[in-house]
């Protein structure tokens, strides 16, 4: 858990660290039109940019990118808002690795990206 320590009006060094290299998930899920060849090509291009930008499909229409820190997460949702179709419904939920880790699969069963080992392996790099 971070706890913030303010000097001055600014978060002290070692805290700023800490918040900058902390693993986040950051979630997509969408709900476009598919009806007429235009909004299927919308959709087509924005889940592609999804899987360009390193998104992971969940489930159907929702997409997860591990994001190393907020400043990380800003950038991702920056490029996420340039990329959004017309129409249609797009929403984002950032989570802490840990938050993430803690749900349930009910039915189905969990991807590799699911598991604390992608984290690991991400450590590596």
């Amino acid at each position: 858990e971070i706890t913030t320590r303010l000097v001055g009006s600014e978060m002290c060094i070692r805290d700023r660290y800490i918040a900058m290299n902390k693993f986040m998930r950051m979630l997509v899920f969408f709900d476009l039109p598919v009806v007429t060849a235009k909004e299927k090509k919308d959709a087509a291009k924005f889940r592609k940019f999804l899987l360009k930008d390193g998104y992971n499909m969940v489930q159907w229409s929702v997409y997860s990118r591990i994001c190393n820190g907020m400043d990380a997460v800003a950038m991702h949702k920056q490029r996420l808002k340039q990329n959004l179709p017309i129409k249609g419904s797009v929403r984002a939920l950032v989570l802490t690795e840990k938050q993430y880790e803690s749900m349930e699969v009910m039915l189905g069963t969990k991807t590799f990206e699911d598991t604390p080992e992608s984290i690991e392996l991400m450590d590596v790099f």
